[in-house]
C-alpha cells in the first residue's frame, strides 16, 4: 500500500516537518530573486544614444531599436532652430541606464504659436520695440504722422491695418507702427467739413494730417455714412474770418444720421452767442 506525501509528512516527528518546511521556503525565495533579475533586466544596461538636433520620427525610431521607450513631454518654440527636431533629451546622451528606460523628448514645434499683441498705443518709441522684442514680435514699417505726443505710438497696426491688444497674431510677426511727429511751424485753414459724410470728413482731415479727435452728436447705426453737423473748430470765426490750425491738432466731430438745415443750425449758434 502505497504511503502520500501528506501521510508520510503527518507520521514524522514535528521539528523534521519544521526543517522541511524551512528548506522548501529557502528553494522558493531563492528561485524568485533569481528570477527577478531576469524580469527586470537585472545588470542589462545600456547607453543613450544621442538624438538631440535629429527629427522626432528619425530620434523616435533609433531610441526604439536601441530598446528604449520614448515619450514627449513637451514642446517649444525657437525661431533660429530647425523645426519639428528634438531640442532636449532626459536622460542625458551616453548616460547608461537600465533597459526599457523611458527616454524623454522636448521637440521645437513645426508650427509657431499665437500670441497675444500686446497694447503699444501711448507708448514711447522705444519702449514699445522693447515690448515687441520680449513678445517675440518684430518692427515693421514706421510711420510719422503730425500729432503733438512726438514720439509716441499712436497707432499699432499688423498687414496694414489696425489691430487691438489681445488680438492673437503668429510668432516673429511684424508690427508696423505709427509715431508722433509733433506740431509743425505750419498753418493751414480749418476745413469746412459740415454736410459732409462722416467718411468724406475722416478722408480730408488724414490727407490734412489732422487728428480726429471725439465724436458727438444725435445717436447713429452707421457711423461711416453719417452727415457732419457741426465742427470743433469751425471753419470760420465770428468774424467770417478762416480759422488756422497746424497738421497734428485736434477736430472733434458732431454726426446725425439725416442731413440738418445746416444754416439754421448755423443761425441758433450765433443766436446762443448773443444770449
Amino acid at each position: 500500500m502505497k504511503i502520500t506525501v501528506f501521510k508520510y509528512l503527518t507520521r514524522q516527528p514535528f521539528w523534521v516537518n519544521l526543517i522541511v518546511a524551512l528548506v522548501a521556503l529557502f528553494l522558493l525565495a531563492y528561485l524568485f530573486l533569481q528570477s527577478l533579475g531576469w524580469i527586470t533586466n537585472h545588470g542589462s544596461y545600456l547607453k543613450v544614444p544621442l538624438v538631440k538636433g535629429k527629427k522626432v520620427d528619425e530620434a523616435v525610431k533609433l531610441l526604439e531599436s536601441k530598446g528604449f521607450e520614448v515619450m514627449i513631454q513637451d514642446s517649444v518654440y525657437y525661431d533660429s532652430l530647425p523645426r519639428n527636431t528634438v531640442v532636449k533629451q532626459l536622460p542625458d546622451p551616453d548616460a547608461t541606464v537600465k533597459a526599457n528606460r523611458t527616454v524623454f523628448l522636448t521637440v521645437n514645434r513645426s508650427v509657431p504659436p499665437a500670441i497675444d499683441m500686446p497694447k503699444l498705443e501711448g507708448l514711447s518709441l522705444r519702449f514699445a520695440i522693447n515690448i515687441l522684442e520680449r513678445n517675440h514680435l518684430l518692427l515693421g514699417d514706421t510711420i510719422f504722422r503730425p500729432d503733438f505726443m512726438k514720439g509716441s505710438v499712436l497707432e499699432q497696426q499688423y498687414k496694414g491695418s489696425r489691430i487691438t491688444a489681445g488680438t492673437k497674431v503668429p510668432w516673429g510677426s511684424a508690427i508696423d507702427l505709427v509715431i508722433g511727429a509733433g506740431l509743425g511751424e505750419e498753418q493751414m485753414m480749418v476745413p469746412d467739413l459740415v454736410g459732409k459724410t462722416y467718411s468724406e470728413a475722416k478722408a480730408i482731415l488724414e490727407e490734412k494730417g489732422i487728428t480726429l479727435g471725439s465724436i458727438q452728436g444725435y445717436p447713429v447705426h452707421d457711423t461711416a455714412n453719417a452727415y457732419v453737423y457741426k465742427q470743433n473748430p469751425d471753419a470760420l470765426d465770428f468774424d467770417k474770418k478762416p480759422v488756422y490750425i497746424q497738421p497734428g491738432q485736434i477736430m472733434d466731430l458732431y454726426l446725425s444720421p439725416d442731413p440738418l438745415d445746416v444754416d439754421s443750425l448755423k443761425k441758433k449758434d450765433n443766436k446762443d452767442l448773443f444770449q
